[in-house]
C-alpha cells in the first residue's frame, strides 16, 4: 500500500491458521526476533526480492490488545504515536512464536519486508496475535542532507574504533573512514532517485551499481560498497540499525574501505518519506 507521508494509512490484514494452545509471554519478543532476522537477508517473497533490512524497533505504543475493537488509527492516536502509515497483521490459531513467524513468512511477506516501517509491536492471547508496523512522522530539526551524513561518518568512525561481531563475522578494530565529497555526491544522488521514484535498491531505475554511481561522479573504486535505509531519521537511527544488521555492520568494519561519503533524501510523496545512502570505497 502506498500513501502520502503527509497522510494517514491504515491498513489491517487477518489470517486463520489451524494450530494448539498456548504462547507465553516471551513469545512476543521471540517474534519480534524472528521477524528481524527474517529481515537481515535477503528474501523472495512472490515474484520479487528484498534488501537486507535494518531491524524493527520495539514500540510501546504499538502493543495494543489483540482483541480490542475499534479504530487502528484511533488507537495509535490515543497512544500518542505519531503515525505517517501502519498495517496490523491478525493471526488466529498460531500457538507459539515459530508458528505465528511461519505465517507471517507464507501470508505477510510483503508487509515485513517493506523498508518504509521502522517501528514494530506485538501482542498475544493465547492462540490471537497482532503484529502492528508502522512509520512515525519524521522528526523536525534534521541537519542538511550533507552535514547528516557527517555525523554518519563521525558514528561510524566511532564503532570501527571498536572490535565488532556482524552476525557470524568477527572484525578487529580498524582505521578511521575519511570523508570524500565524490562518493558523497554518488551517495546523494542515489537518495534523492530513491526518493523521487519511490523505490529502495541498490541497482538505479537505469540499471547502475554503486560502482558505476561512484565512477560516474569520478571516483574509480578498487573496492566499493553500500549501505542504504528507508524511513529512519537521524543518523543514530541510521548507523545503529546498520550496526545491528550483519550484512551492513559488516560493510561499515571491512578493514578494506578508506573513505565514504554519505547523504539523505526526503520526498513526502514516496512511501518511506527519506532514504539514505552511505558509499564505501578505496582507491
Amino acid at each position: 500500500m502506498r500513501v502520502l507521508s503527509l497522510m494517514m494509512g491504515v491498513t489491517t490484514l487477518a489470517a486463520s491458521l489451524v494450530f494448539c494452545p498456548t504462547a507465553s509471554s516471551s513469545e512476543e519478543s521471540q517474534l519480534v526476533d524472528s521477524i528481524n532476522q527474517y529481515r537481515s537477508q535477503v528474501q523472495r517473497c512472490g515474484e520479487q526480492g528484498s534488501q537486507e533490512l535494518p531491524p524493527l524497533a520495539v514500540d510501546p505504543r504499538l502493543v495494543l490488545p489483540v482483541n480490542s475493537i475499534g479504530d487502528l488509527q484511533q488507537a495509535l492516536a490515543q497512544s500518542a504515536y505519531p503515525m505517517v502509515n501502519v498495517q496490523a497483521i491478525s493471526l488466529t490459531g498460531p500457538r507459539d512464536a515459530q508458528s505465528a513467524m511461519k505465517a507471517v513468512r507464507e501470508s505477510f511477506c510483503r508487509v515485513v519486508l517493506d523498508p518504509q516501517f521502522v517501528d514494530i509491536g506485538v501482542s498475544n492471547n493465547g492462540q490471537d496475535w497482532r503484529i502492528v508496523l508502522a512509520r512515525p512522522l519524521l522528526t523536525r530539526g534534521l541537519a542538511d542532507s550533507q552535514a547528516a551524513g557527517q555525523q554518519v561518518l563521525e558514528m561510524i568512525n566511532a564503532a570501527r574504533q571498536q572490535p565488532r561481531q556482524c552476525g557470524t563475522q568477527a572484525f578487529a578494530a580498524t582505521t578511521p573512514l575519511t570523508w570524500n565529497a565524490q562518493l558523497t555526491s554518488a551517495a546523494e544522488g542515489h537518495s534523492r532517485n530513491m526518493a523521487n521514484k519511490n523505490y529502495f535498491d541498490h541497482l538505479d531505475r537505469d540499471g547502475r551499481t554503486p560502482g558505476d554511481r561512484a565512477e560516474l561522479a569520478g571516483y574509480i573504486a578498487r573496492n566499493s560498497g553500500e549501505n542504504i535505509a528507508a524511513g529512519l531519521d537521524t543518523p543514530r537511527k541510521v548507523v545503529d540499525g546498520w550496526l545491528a544488521s550483519p550484512g551492513h555492520c559488516a560493510n561499515l568494519m571491512n578493514p578494506q574501505f578508506q573513505e565514504l561519503g554519505a547523504a539523505y533524501a526526503t520526498d513526502p510523496k514516496s512511501d518511506a518519506g527519506i532514504y539514505w545512502t552511505a558509499l564505501l570505497g578505496s582507491q
